[in-house]
């Protein structure tokens, strides 16, 4: 896949491509990415991409001029345009598949109190939200989508991680442990130790069932009606 991200702040950006498994996907050419600087579209002497609202009201908005020049200059026309925003499509385990079927994808990164809606109007094809809070850096809910994304790009990480993965069948994932068996006087449950491959799936299944019913009571709602409709 290749990702296109506009922002005023590509250093986050780097660091995140420079970091672990995506430097590594990057370097085996799985993925590949590009940053763009909207500053370097503004017109005037001090680069200015901000400006007040109309209407009045608190912070800056994000001027239409330099982020359609950047989107031009990337030829945002043609591919599939992300802006994250709060106010977006909630951003779900189907809606990362669809968004990694992609060849190609472009983020745009808001800052203060957003972008002019008339690029919104005339580029955006997803406003996509990462949950009910606001963030002062457009770069980190961006991150987020990348992240979940290339997730599911083949080769990025191992299809048995992506199988077990919460939300991947409607549950949550089971809870992990690893050495020394016992540690501040608790124990690895001893199913786990066993060996037995059968019973440590069913313990398993039983603990991401309990766990989603305690913890997303929404979502063990919805497996309960899916798995009623597959009997």
């Amino acid at each position: 896949m290749n990702l296109t991200i506009l922002t005023l702040f590509p250093e986050p950006v780097e660091a995140y491509f420079a970091s672990s498994i995506m430097a590594k996907a990057v370097a085996r050419g799985l993925v590949s990415y590009r940053c763009v600087n909207i500053r370097d579209f503004a017109v005037d002497t001090h680069r200015t991409c901000d400006d007040a609202p109309y209407g009045g009201g608190a912070g800056m908005v994000l001027k239409p001029g330099p982020l359609a020049a950047a989107l031009d200059s990337v030829d945002a026309s043609s591919v599939r345009t992300v802006y994250p925003t709060p106010s977006g499509i909630p951003l779900r385990t189907p809606l990362v598949h669809q968004l990694a079927a992609e060849r190609e994808l472009i983020l745009v990164c808001g800052r203060y109190e957003g972008i002019d809606q008339r690029i919104i109007d005339r580029y955006v094809d997803d406003e996509i939200s990462i949950g009910d809070y606001v963030l002062s850096s457009g770069e980190l809910a961006a991150l987020v989508i990348i992240d979940a994304v290339y997730r599911r790009i083949n080769g990025v990480i191992t299809a048995e991680s992506l199988d077990e993965e919460s939300f991947e069948d409607g549950l949550l994932e089971y809870p992990h442990y690893t050495r020394p068996e016992t540690f501040a006087s608790a124990r690895v449950p001893e199913v786990l130790l066993s060996g037995h491959h059968e019973q440590i799936r069913a313990w398993r299944m039983e603990q991401r069932i309990a766990k989603t019913r305690r913890m997303r009571p929404d979502l063990y709602q919805a497996w309960l009606a899916q798995r009623d409709d597959k009997e």
